[in-house]
């Protein structure tokens, strides 16, 4: 698509610049970028691509704004707290450049989703903050051929590189094989300067520039680290492996974050269906998107996770509540959140989802 008046008016001083000019601005316009991760990274590459004229952006994110977020995940305010992280994004993206599609995706990016969402984009920007997600994003480039822009951070250091872009090196030959999670830290303990990324989310942004006008040197082959306590920066040289970096299909990725199910009460599958079939007196919630609804169990009722906050009231606070969804982890989330900010005691997580279950259990 050619830009409007109303667009070079806009981006008159990047137009001006040699390596971008009307070619590169209509190529901005016309890219499609996926962003996983609506966080400390993901805040400033999405308020960059969008100002800057990335035409269609999608957001991935499942989590909703806490006040432990605002110090470093600058789209966000107290007024959004308890809101999706995604909704809110989408909303204030309208307004910084309403020329532009946003696509969001409150959802868990996982191997059941990850090769359809990925493949309507052309670059994706990893700014996830867990091992398992970054391995995700990797397979998944590599089985679609799509470049990704990888970042992490901790305390006041930070990483970047482009992983599979053109051929060469994924994250597998960096790093081959998720770290045990109990030898890292887990995603609150490390700790992170606000400011930090900051600096590494817009060095993303411009790694997702440069590879879209194809202009200058892109960041393949490499990572450069740097700790702006000391103000050094250093570069590891990357080898493709293609004992690595052949891969043809998804498995399954270790849960680490927004997982920890501590101090919920959980209920199994079998039990549950003891309470269905002597018609014990449950309320049955699925907190799926509708698009993810293939079996349901019988009597359960609808209330997508971004939907929460507008229907907590249709939740009955004199019986069980029993939370389900796929594997678990959404329903984890519904019921952390309820307990939080509504103060229930009466609700159960089904176990495990039900993605596994016979469906001769849920006739």
């Amino acid at each position: 698509m050619k830009l409007s008046k109303e667009e070079f008016i806009k981006y008159k001083r990047q137009i001006i610049i040699p390596e971008i000019g009307v070619d590169g601005q209509e190529k901005l316009k016309n890219a499609k970028v996926l962003v996983v991760g609506a966080g400390g990274l993901g805040c400033p590459v999405i308020i960059y691509l969008s100002s800057i004229g990335i035409g269609h952006l999608g957001v991935i994110d499942f989590d909703f704004v806490d006040i432990s977020n605002i110090h470093r995940q600058i789209l966000y305010t107290y007024e959004d707290i308890d809101k999706p992280k995604c909704l809110v994004i989408e909303e204030k993206i309208k307004k910084v450049n309403p020329n532009i599609n946003i696509y969001p995706y409150f959802i868990r990016l996982n191997k059941e989703n990850a090769l359809s969402i990925i493949n309507n984009y052309d670059i994706v920007v990893d700014c996830s903050d867990n091992f398992p997600t970054k391995f995700l994003i990797n397979d998944a480039c590599v089985i679609l051929n799509k470049p990704f822009v990888f970042g992490a951070v901790e305390r006041f250091e930070g990483h970047i590189s482009v992983f599979n872009y053109k051929n060469g090196p994924t994250y597998r030959c960096f790093l081959n094989e998720e770290p045990d999670p109990f030898e890292v830290p887990t995603c609150s303990e490390a700790g992170i300067l606000g400011v930090v990324p900051g600096i590494i989310g817009t060095m993303q942004a411009m790694e997702v520039v440069k590879i879209i006008i194809n202009k200058g040197e892109i960041l393949s082959g490499k990572i450069m680290v740097v700790n702006f306590l000391n103000n050094e920066y250093y570069f590891f040289e990357i080898q493709r492996n293609e004992n690595v970096a052949n891969i043809t299909e998804l498995k399954d990725y270790y849960e680490t974050c927004n997982y920890d199910d501590t101090g919920l009460k959980k209920i199994s599958i079998e039990e549950l269906y003891k309470k269905i079939n002597s018609n014990q007196d449950i309320q049955l919630i699925d907190v799926r998107d509708e698009y993810e609804i293939d079996i349901k169990l019988p009597n359960s009722e609808n209330i997508p996770l971004y939907k929460l906050q507008e229907s907590y009231t249709k939740i009955d606070n004199n019986k069980e509540v029993i939370f389900y969804c796929n594997y678990g982890i959404k329903s984890v989330i519904a019921v952390k959140y309820l307990e939080k900010k509504f103060n229930f005691k009466n609700l159960y997580v089904l176990s495990d989802g039900i993605s596994k279950v016979k469906l001769s259990l849920l006739s």
